[in-house]
């Protein structure tokens, strides 16, 4: 059927999966450049964004979608801390950078199982749709 409701593409979960996984790569790689610049400063600004991005995943409940990624991010950002405190300010820029980043991921895995889900649920609609349009057609007399 060729109707302007009806589409044939593929859904668009695979893109998006690859935009997630590129931007988090983008990030890390401009993240660990800028960090490079400044190592010997104390890293509060990485843990400050860090913890930022750990709140932002935890109220968004990222937890009932891609809870090993938030956790990883909870690790890298204790770790982060015990560095400051031995005083390995270059590890502990790398590890805050890591736990941002981890937060961020466990975001956008987060949003494309919901994107995931929503469209499936399109797609079972559209189906029931066509299949009640299909039902009225064959009712009609002409």
């Amino acid at each position: 059927m060729n109707t302007p409701y009806h589409s044939t593409a593929a859904p668009p979960t695979r893109s998006i999966k690859i935009t997630a996984y590129f931007l988090v790569l983008l990030t890390t790689s401009l993240l660990l450049l800028g960090g490079c610049a400044s190592a010997d400063k104390t890293p509060t600004a990485e843990l400050q964004a860090a913890d930022q991005a750990i709140a932002r995943a935890e109220r968004a409940q990222v937890t009932r979608y891609s809870s090993i990624e938030l956790n990883n991010a909870r690790t890298e950002i204790s770790a982060a801390r015990v560095a400051v405190l031995e005083e390995n300010l270059p590890h502990a820029r790398r590890l805050a950078l890591q736990a941002q980043i981890s937060a961020e991921l466990a975001m956008a895995n987060a949003e494309l199982i919901k994107a995931t889900a929503i469209n499936q649920d399109m797609q079972r609609s559209i189906e029931v749709l066509q299949q009640e349009a299909q039902r009225n057609l064959s009712g009609v007399k002409l």
